[in-house]
């Protein structure tokens, strides 16, 4: 039974918050039609939904009553959706792998049931961690086995390589319990985006507990208030960074056991620091006997049938966003997660590919409002997002959802009730892209100030981003880091402070801070930072495969080299840590965008004032300039709070701290005042009021 049955009559559509809507965007007016068809759907699917199935809150919660789950009494109840199956059986361990001897019941609508008492002794009829499957007959009378889509917990078989269901259900003393509450809501968000497994130096699949016990205070330390952790739903392939889900109500056995997961959650809350969960809903593995692939013996069920299930470029299959039971399967995978592992809320991945036909591939955007408002667009993937963020916000107020889109589609980061998405930031995706394509194409001398500034603050008006120089995308082998495009002909053998600082590592340092300090408080109202780029991680990141000779070496992060005391590594960290505490004092990725006021060309100098403070950056490989004026708007004594050329930063020194800066009252660069500063040669510096310290300091 398809979702959207009926045509939308857009006249009796009205959003309730549109003006709002049309204020922030004029243009989008032009599109009023379009965006009050686009509510139209969403309130047609919230009409059914609280008509025919319960109610958003009960539909939403369906993991519950769905897969295999223990009742009141104590014994099993089993409810899966095989639509195209002729017969489908239970059979596993409890059972003795009896192919027959537990026969599912359809119940109509596809759906298929198992009642399996509790056992004479009240206990249930299926141990704890034993493996579970389901016999499926096809309609052409063949015999597969299926692995349960709900199942909570999967383990590799070690002689098949594949992964088996099981039913994970602890006794209650092996339980975890939660013990402390989600974290405040904080002003500003800072976000240290980390993989679990690479999370060791050592070459091997690291754990939930090394996470929890290891990488956590170093997180809390750095000055970072949310972890946001990839590749936890469960993917066979290790090397698809958990971009190929097979299981989507698993969290990854490779790491450890779901309780160990909630461990590491509640001692982040316990630290004030929020988890997100990478969540991916664009698409799934093509694995058939351990993912959801084929799962009734079609080609369809979970999935569009034809071309329309199938992403070319990712090798995936493509969710059917136009059924019912996809959407009830995907909402209550979301409330899953929040529920059982108090997730904070989540990063979607693959936005882009889901709300358009032809998934963003080999299609440039230029902003032109014909590319979000025409036929391109896929109207039930684009619903399916506005229900699930308007679910998320209803039920969980305080959670956040972030989109990873790249199309810039308008109204994605607005409320669902003025027209948009529901999502609270997209990921400003160009920012990296730019350096990574400054450093590999351009000297720095060549480098463009406006067009970094204009890459910097081109984000859509009313709508939150997460800004980053560089993420997971530049870690990978075949890209490389920032410190990487910066310093990888001397990395290994002129890091050492026993060495001397030579120009390649000098430039490299000095450029690491600039690149990062600048996008930090201009990119954004959020930023983030992959595990390790905080500190110039040294080498590339490259997971077990085939062409490797399925090596750990690259899939890890050396910590080992931070914490040598010898090494220059720990300058870029405890930069990273100066930047994090200093935004978590002033607050600037929660106030306005910046007013730009210097971006000169030949001086290769940008400077802005945000948050009250005044940001400096002289790009310049060789000109350091002893009087530049700079213009401010508001009068007072400045003084430095951040020099990136300080020593504790491997920096040269060459700014008395001391020094106070004097507002005059003459007008300069568009501002009601100036300041004249001494800006040495590649560095950046932030400099504040003296009253504004000291209001700072007592918050």
């Amino acid at each position: 039974m398809a979702v959207q049955g009926m045509l939308i009559n857009t006249e009796r559509v009205q959003i309730p918050g549109a003006d709002k809507l049309y204020e922030l965007d004029p243009y989008l007016k032009d599109h009023d039609k379009e965006l009050r068809r686009r509510y139209g759907c969403l309130e047609q699917m919230l009409d059914k939904i609280e008509n025919d199935h319960g109610g958003l809150d009960a539909f939403s919660q369906s993991y519950k009553e769905w897969g295999l789950r223990r009742t009141s009494d104590g014994g099993i109840m089993c409810r899966e959706w095989l639509p195209a199956a002729k017969a489908v059986f239970l059979k596993g361990d409890f059972n003795s792998w009896n192919s027959y001897e537990h026969a599912m019941t359809n119940v109509g609508f596809g759906r298929w049931e198992l009642k399996l008492p509790a056992k004479a002794d009240g206990s249930s009829p299926i141990p704890h961690n034993t493996i579970v499957k389901l016999s499926v007959i096809t309609t052409d009378d063949k015999v597969v086995e299926r692995i349960l889509p709900r199942c909570t917990y999967t383990f590799q078989d070690p002689a098949t390589f594949l992964y088996q269901s099981v039913f994970w259900d602890p006794p209650e003393e092996q339980r975890y319990k939660f013990k402390y509450p989600p974290p405040k809501e904080s002003k500003s968000l800072r976000i240290y985006e980390a993989h679990v497994g690479i999370a060791s130096w050592e070459g091997k699949v690291s754990s939930y507990n090394h996470f929890t016990d290891h990488v956590l205070p170093r997180i809390k330390k750095q000055g970072y208030n949310a972890v946001q952790l990839m590749a936890i739903m469960e993917h066979a392939f290790y090397a698809s960074f958990g971009y190929q889900v097979t299981s989507f109500f698993t969290p990854s056995s490779r790491y450890g056991t779901p309780e160990e997961l909630k461990r590491l959650i509640d001692t982040a809350h316990s630290l004030d620091i929020k988890v997100f969960l990478d969540v991916v809903h664009s698409h799934a593995a093509k694995n058939v006997l351990d993912g959801l692939n084929q799962f009734d013996g079609s080609e369809s069920c979970f999935f569009h049938s034809g071309s329309r299930g199938q992403h070319d470029l990712w090798d995936s299959r493509l969710f059917d966003y136009n059924s019912w039971e996809v959407i009830r399967f995907l909402l209550s995978n979301l409330r899953y997660w929040l529920d059982e592992y108090h997730f904070d809320g989540f990063r979607f991945d693959g936005v882009t590919s889901m709300i358009y036909h032809h998934h963003g591939i080999g299609t440039g955007f230029s902003g032109g409002y014909h590319e979000y408002f025409g036929l391109s667009v896929d109207t039930e993937a684009l619903t399916y997002l506005a229900l699930a963020n308007y679910m998320i916000h209803k039920f969980y107020p305080n959670a956040i959802t972030i989109a990873e889109d790249v199309s810039g589609m308008p109204a994605l980061c607005l409320p669902v009730d003025m027209g948009g998405v529901g999502f609270d930031y997209r990921l400003a995706m160009a920012i990296p892209d730019k350096w990574i394509k400054l450093l590999k194409e351009y000297k720095d001398e060549d480098w463009n100030m406006g067009d970094i500034v204009w890459t910097l603050i081109n984000r859509r008006h009313g709508e939150k981003a997460v800004c980053y120089a560089e993420s997971h995308d530049q870690a990978l082998v075949g890209d490389k880091t920032l410190a990487f495009w910066l310093m990888d002909k001397e990395m290994y053998t002129h890091m050492s402070c026993l060495s001397p600082l030579t120009p390649i590592i000098d430039r490299g340092l000095a450029l690491h801070k600039m690149i990062r300090l600048l996008t930090h408080s201009l990119g954004g109202e959020a930023w983030l930072n992959f595990i390790g780029n905080e500190f110039g991680h040294p080498e590339w990141l490259d997971f077990p495969r085939p062409g490797n000779n399925s090596s750990y070496h690259y899939a890890r992060r050396q910590w080992n080299v931070l914490d040598d005391d010898l090494l220059r590594y720990k300058y870029l960290n405890n930069f990273d840590a100066a930047m994090n505490h200093l935004e978590e004092r002033y607050g600037w990725l929660s106030s306005p965008q910046a007013y730009v006021s210097t971006k000169h060309e030949d001086d290769k100098v940008i400077a802005f004032e945000r948050a009250k403070l005044l940001f400096i950056f002289n790009f310049n490989s060789s000109k350091s300039f002893p009087d530049y004026r700079i213009g401010v708007n508001l009068a007072g004594k400045y003084k430095i709070i951040l020099d990136s050329d300080e020593e504790k930063f491997c920096g040269h020194k060459r700014l008395d701290h001391t020094t106070d800066f004097f507002s005059k009252p003459e007008p300069w660069a568009n501002r009601a005042h100036h300041i004249h500063v001494y800006i040495p040669s590649r560095v950046s510096m932030v400099l504040a009021r003296e009253e504004d310290i000291d209001l700072a300091s007592k918050s």
